[in-house]
């Protein structure tokens, strides 16, 4: 697939383009200078017939403070890998000094570059256009992206770069003669090995080392480090393969006190909501230098709420093993609702611990997935309630269990067919530990629904 790349001083429009080519509100899009901070990858098809792009929205170049160098270099870093830039530029503006420059280093790439003038509103603006012409463009795309004008053609010309689909041939009278047996196989082989792909979510208060983690797990400068906080606002994703998984990792921002939320940080906070909703597995990250604060008990009230599964991790551990006991046990005492999260330290900086990381992912998706057979269920509830019996209801009834299956992973989900709709949560809670006992359910949360015949089902 072909990399577009779009680059720009900050505040040109941007991420406005980025989401009107993929026809959808993907990157935060905001007046302030510096939003995007970190480099947003989406594939996207422009046309049935021709082959996905690589779309990449980059921070903006400007040099203020050692956060927008680091953007800067990022955005510029983009561009070299990119097979084509679009260069943005403010058609409100006239191009100074510093654009010039920054217009000049990407030429000196040798990669073909599209002059892209935003905000040419309707065509009294058009003379604005030759402002722009001393950078030296070989083409010039005069458009508004809020208004949705000149787009369309600005989107056939990067088509022209874009490589069609290969076409498909009839199957030769040679393949005819492969058993249809041996063809099926082969295609549930390639069908599994395309569903084994793990969505995680890397979340965390502010400064925790969130973005540090990211780059660690996928072994390159994938997500803008810094100490100043809120680095990271639009949440980036960043694939890897391990051990034939396709797994997927998404850094997002920081979430701080309700109270502290800054102007676009609250478009932050819920898109730390939606990347959990898409989300498999969360990983909780916790800053073991400064301990458990209540913030961190409330974002892992987040991670309960979506029924996620989940890893709890302390990073910046550089303690002796005596102290990896009290921590734990303090982590397992505040979190009391993710009891069966797994819990490892781990050092982004130095990679301690990264590849356990892995592993522990996939064991836990594996989990989150897992399927009991009804049989096996109803077997395992049946000794449960001959152990310890169901309490009667408020009106002294008997409550029965008829039956159990399981009808939804990630997470485990099942059923309770019942003469009640209802079930005490001290009893669920003792069938949940009873069924981890019997099999491995460790970073998973078990779901139980009550249901009485006839009736609709109630979810715990």
């Amino acid at each position: 697939m072909i990399k577009v790349a779009i680059l720009g001083k900050p505040n040109v429009g941007k991420s406005s383009l980025f989401n009107r080519i993929l026809r959808e509100r993907d990157a935060i899009v905001s007046e302030k200078a510096g939003t995007t901070r970190d480099i947003k990858k989406r594939e996207v098809s422009l046309d049935e017939d021709l082959e996905e792009i690589i779309l990449l929205d980059t921070g903006g170049l400007e040099e203020r403070d050692e956060l927008f160098n680091k953007v800067k270099q990022k955005a510029l870093d983009v561009a070299k890998e990119a097979d084509l830039v679009l260069y943005m530029v403010d058609g409100k503006t006239i191009p100074d000094e510093e654009e010039i420059k920054y217009f000049r280093s990407l030429q000196k790439l040798g990669k073909h570059i599209i002059l892209v003038v935003n905000k040419i509103d309707n065509d009294k603006m058009m003379e604005k256009v030759y402002d722009f012409y001393e950078l030296g463009a070989d083409e010039i795309y005069p458009i508004s992206v809020a208004h949705n004008r000149g787009v369309g053609k600005l989107i056939e010309r990067i088509k022209k770069f874009v490589p069609k689909k290969p076409k498909t041939f009839e199957v030769s009278e040679f393949e005819q003669e492969i058993p249809l047996e041996d063809l099926l196989n082969e295609e549930n082989e390639e069908n599994l090995e395309e569903l084994k792909e793990i969505k995680v979510a890397i979340v965390g208060r502010v400064n925790v080392g969130k973005s540090s983690l990211l780059n660690a797990l996928v072994g390159e400068e994938r997500a803008i480090v810094s100490d100043v906080d809120g680095t990271t606002i639009d949440p980036i994703d960043e694939s890897i393969w391990h051990n034939g998984w396709n797994i997927t990792f998404v850094d997002t921002a920081g979430i701080r006190r309700r109270s502290k939320i800054k102007d676009i940080e609250k478009y932050a906070l819920l898109r730390t909501e939606k990347v959990l909703e898409q989300a498999d597995i969360a990983v909780l990250v916790i800053d073991a230098k400064e301990g458990i604060v209540e913030l961190d008990e409330k974002i892992g009230g987040l991670i309960d709420k979506h029924k996620n599964g989940v890893i709890i991790i302390a990073n910046k551990w550089d303690e002796n093993s005596e102290e990896f006991h009290k921590f734990r046990d303090e982590v397992y005492y505040r979190f009391k609702y993710l009891y069966f999260a797994p819990f490892l330290v781990v050092s982004a900086k130095t990679g301690r611990n990264i590849e356990k990381l892995k592993e522990t992912i996939i064991k836990v998706y594996k989990n989150y997935s897992k399927r009991i057979p009804t049989s096996t269920l109803n077997k395992w509830i049946e000794e449960a309630t001959l152990k310890h019996h169901i309490p009667t209801d408020i009106g002294g009834k008997e409550v029965k269990i008829f039956y159990a299956t399981q009808y939804k992973t990630k997470p485990p989900t099942i059923a309770l067919i019942m003469n009640r709709n209802k079930l005490h949560f001290s009893y669920r809670r003792y069938l949940v530990n009873f069924l981890r006992k019997k099999e491995d359910f460790e970073g998973t949360p078990i779901v139980f629904v009550a249901r009485k015949k006839g009736e609709k089902n109630e979810e715990y």
